[in-house]
This record gives C-alpha cells, structure tokens and sequence, in this order.
C-alpha cells in the first residue's frame, strides 16, 4: 500500500474542499509541504517574502473570489509577522486558512529558540486556532478546522480565519495514501416562508413602507459585507428596496469590497471622523443594519462618540449573518416591499446622480484631487481598485462615479500595508482584469516585498505611490485633537520632534529604484498631470507590474 507523508495528507485534503491558492513563507518545519506541493497540483504555491504579504494576498483573493485562500507560515514569529493583515482580513470577513508548521511534538518542551504560543497569536487577532492532534487525525482534524469556514464562503457570509498548525514530526510522519472524500457541507439558507427570519423580515418591510408613507428619505439602510456585491444580487435588491420606499443606501466606511458603476446603485459611503458619521446618521428616523454590525467610531476621542447611531433600539432593525446570507436577507426584503407598493419607472435614491459627462481632464500641477481624476477617467471595464490612498485619495470616491463597472477594495481593519499584499492576491484571483493599487506612500514600505511577487508571477498590477512624502492622516490627527504645544521663541517648526515624526521625505524614498529592485520592468515618476497621463496610459498597455509615483504638490 501507498503511503504518503502528513503534509501531503492535509494539502489533500484542502484540495477536496475547493482550496486552490496557497501563499507561503515557509521555513525548517514546513519543509515536507514545500515537497508535497509537488504531488498535490491542484493548489497553486505563491512565494511571498514576508508574511504580512501572504496574509494580505490571501485575504485579497479570498475577497475576489468568494473562496478560501490558504497561507503557510513558519512557527509563531512567521504568524506574528502575518497578523496586522491577518487582523484585516477578519475585519474583512475573508476566508482565509493559515496552516502554521509547529515544533515537533516531542520537541516544544524544550523551549527551542522559535518555540512560541502559537494559539495565543491566533487568538489574539480573533482566528479560530485548532492543531492536528498525530498523524492519525490530518483528515479530520482539518476537516473540522475549515467546516465553518467554507460554509460562510459558500452563503457569503462573513468570515473567521483560521490558524491551523501541524506539528513538525506529523509532517514528516507516513501514513495510507487514502484520497479524503469531499466535505464541504454548504448548510441550509434561509426560507421566507413562515420562519423566525421570514416574519422578522415582513415586520421590517412594513416599517420601511410605513416610513415612505410618512416621512420619505427619513429611512435609511447601512449595508456592509457582500451586500456590497452584485454578483449574488444584493446590491442590485438594495436600489429596489431604496427606489421603492426612497430610504437611502449608506455603506461602511472601511468595505472589504464595493461593486461599483454606472448601472448599480451607488449608496453613500459613511463618513471616516465620528462626528461626522454621527451627524450624518442622526437624520434618518428608521434604519436597517445588513451585512455589518452597527458603526463605532474608529477611536474614541475627547468629548466624542463611540456608537455612532444614537437611535432608540426600536427603530434600528439588525439582520443576524448567520440567519441567512446578506444577498438573500436583501431579495426576501425586496420582494416584501413590492409586494407593499410597485416600483417606480426607474431607481430614484438608489443611484447616486451621475454627472452629465466626465469632468474635463486636469492639466498642470499634479494634485491629489488631479490624480484622483485622472485615474476614474483612465481605468478601464472590470478594474480592480485597490485603495489604500488614505488622506491622497479622498477624491477618488466622487471621482470614480463615472467610471464604468469596476471592484473597490479598501483597508478593513485599520492596519496599514494592506494595499500591496491586496492587489497581489486579487490579481492572481481575477487574471484577466487590471488591478490598480492607490497606494499611499509612507504605508507602502510596510509591505514592499508585494512588489517582487507581482513581477515574479508577472501580474497586471499598476501601483500608483501617493507620493506626499509625509504621514499626512498623523497630521490631521494632531489637528483635529489639539495636540500641537505653542512653540517657544526661536524653536523653528520645521525642526521640533513632532514634524520629523511625520515627514518620510528625508532621505527621500526613490519608489522608481525600489520598483526596479524588485524586478519590476517599468517604474515611472510623474510630477505633473501630463506626465502621469501618459505614464498611466503605458502602464495599461505593459504586459506586466508596473508602479507610477506620483509626486503630489
């Protein structure tokens, strides 16, 4: 009889539960899976240099295509390293499954040098942790890892990652080359006839139809999640919902994807500042909560707020995410709305209004508002939008509302050096479309090691470096809070702690030499809306990676 090694045991299975990428930093412990990789064919390998890379890239993918992504880490300081975008990807909801290589069995109670608490990692940024108990037990004990995990992936529902690690000696250990049967239970959805969520859910409609009656434009619907995804139909669901009762689609800020263009509807994206949101919210009498949980500020400020509804609990309606999917939660909703009153001739609040035509194309000094336009005017049908901008791209929003059907990726958790790692991941999930990555400079160097895995599996991405050579979001911060002293006389400002803090201009960042270190074929700078124009347009027609920096004046 055939045997095979652990590893191999456990990269079959995976391939049995539709997991088809793997993004790894492997080392000493993950050696027979680097050799098993060669058995198991249908799971691709991606080598990334750093973990926060595999991590990022995983949770891109997995955002792309609704499926799991994989990563192989090295032992606990390769997970440490992964864990800001891991932390991401939670926020997220993507699936994303971390196998882990841990020290032999036999071997932790030494304490070896890399020895680590590999579960108090997982944990601490909210992954389910499991570990596969002897050689024995891969197949279940993977299987039981990823249950829960690829039946929220099947119904769209948001995601925990998991860590899951395997023991270096179960690794190496053979056992029966037995294929493992396919397990992927998808569990059942939601039905709106007669169930818990069904009258729930003819209750809400009767509220919203009642509030169109009495107070139109006073209901609003917070959407979060794959109720921003049109492929199942929920966004689409959401303009019906919104053009028969005139309520107003607001999405959350910080979305793990937003489908956008001019045939969907374009919801109003929650504000980033609490005040702000909270005024923005405090308009609105009645409002539903579908594929996030309720807002909190981002931080909590001085005299500011943390809940940013303020609302009374009756007139908020929550949907569960494990009830049903946001898609279905949508189209049960729609259809009890029009059942209430007809739709109008065509979407009325749903849509945001387009403008007639693009706005005239920018000329001269290369702005952050300029660049903004230029890139909507620019990307073509089917971009993935990757935007880790920050304060560079606050344009980009309005801008882009007349660009044809695109993919907006935005920064989840609030961990900085997603963008890269992100546009890797959603490339490799979606070949055959253009990944743009709106990059802010100074969060770019957390994860510039993206750069040479782009050029390594030659991938249409274009990153575009906001280059304002400073930490502009610590500035605003500081203003907005108060936090500057006066200066003393002859204290120049240029010069005191709190400047050098946020400018990252000296020495200044040569993107374009870094670019090309990392193999990238065709790395350009831009210092006015001409050149940039231009840079862009060769950026689109290279076959390959490609990175502009833009110099913002």
């Amino acid at each position: 009889m055939e045997t095979i090694s652990g590893a191999e045991t456990l990269l079959l299975t995976l391939s049995t539960q539709d997991v088809r990428i793997c993004f790894a930093n492997p080392g000493t412990t993950e050696a027979h899976f680097m050799g098993a990789f060669d058995r198991v064919p249908s799971i691709r390998p991606v080598l990334c240099l750093h973990e926060t890379v595999a991590t990022g890239a995983a949770d891109g993918f997995a955002r792309l295509r609704q499926q799991p992504a994989m990563t192989l880490l090295h032992l606990g300081p390769g997970l440490a390293n992964g864990l800001a975008n891991l932390h991401n990807a939670r926020r997220a909801g993507s699936a994303v499954l971390n196998v882990v290589g841990d020290m032999a069995s036999w071997h932790s109670k030494y304490d070896p040098l890399l020895n680590t608490n590999i579960q108090q990692l997982a944990t601490s940024v909210g992954a389910t942790f499991t570990s596969v108990r002897s050689r024995k037990t891969v197949v279940p004990d993977t299987t039981n890892a990823t249950r829960q995990l690829l039946v929220d992936s099947a119904h769209s529902r948001r995601c925990t990652p998991v860590v899951l690690t395997l023991p270096h000696d179960y690794g190496w250990e053979l056992g029966p080359a037995a294929c493992p049967a396919r397990d992927v239970t998808s569990g059942p959805e939601a039905d709106s006839g007669g169930s818990e969520l069904g009258h729930y859910v003819e209750d809400c409609s009767e509220a919203l139809c009642q509030a169109a009656r009495f107070a139109r434009g006073k209901a609003a619907i917070l959407l979060g999640g794959s109720a921003l995804l049109s492929a199942g139909g929920a966004l689409q669901s959401a303009g019906q919902i919104a053009a028969a009762t005139g309520c107003h689609l607001i999405c959350e800020n910080a979305f793990a994807r937003l489908d956008r263009g001019r045939h969907l509807p374009c919801p109003e994206r929650l504000a980033y500042f609490p005040q702000e949101a909270a005024a923005q919210l405090r308009k609105y009498t009645l409002i539903l909560v579908i594929g996030m949980k309720r807002p909190i500020a981002m931080f909590g400020y001085r005299n500011g707020p943390s809940e940013l509804l303020s609302l009374p609990d009756e007139a908020v309606w929550e949907f569960d995410n494990d009830s049903a999917s946001p898609a279905t939660l949508l189209k049960m909703l729609a259809s009890s709305v029009a059942s209430r009153q007809p739709w109008p001739a065509k979407y009325m609040d749903a849509v945001a209004q387009q403008p007639a035509k693009a706005p005239q194309a920018p000329s001269g000094k290369l702005t952050a508002q300029a660049m903004c336009t230029l890139v909507a005017q620019s990307q073509p049908e089917g971009t993935i939008m990757v935007d880790e901008s920050l304060t560079s791209g606050t344009a980009y929003w309005e801008a882009a509302k007349v660009a044809a059907s695109f993919s907006h990726l935005t920064l989840t958790g609030g961990a900085i050096g997603s963008g890269p790692p992100l546009a890797l991941g959603a490339a490799i999930a979606c070949p055959g479309q253009t990944v743009i990555n709106l990059q802010a400079d100074g969060s770019a160097m957390y994860s510039l090691q993206a750069l040479w895995s782009q050029a390594r599996e030659n991938l249409k991405i274009i990153t575009i470096i906001c280059a304002n050579q400073e930490y502009a979001i610590l500035k605003v911060e500081m203003a907005r809070q108060q936090a500057l002293p006066t200066l003393q006389p002859g204290v120049a400002a240029q010069s005191r702690p709190s400047r050098l803090l946020t400018d990252i201009g000296t020495p200044r960042i040569n993107w374009v030499s870094l670019a090309q270190g990392m193999g990238l074929q065709l790395a350009t700078r831009a210092t006015s809306c001409e050149e940039f124009r231009e840079q862009m347009a060769a950026a689109l027609a290279h076959d390959g990676p490609s990175l502009i920096e833009a110099v913002l004046k």
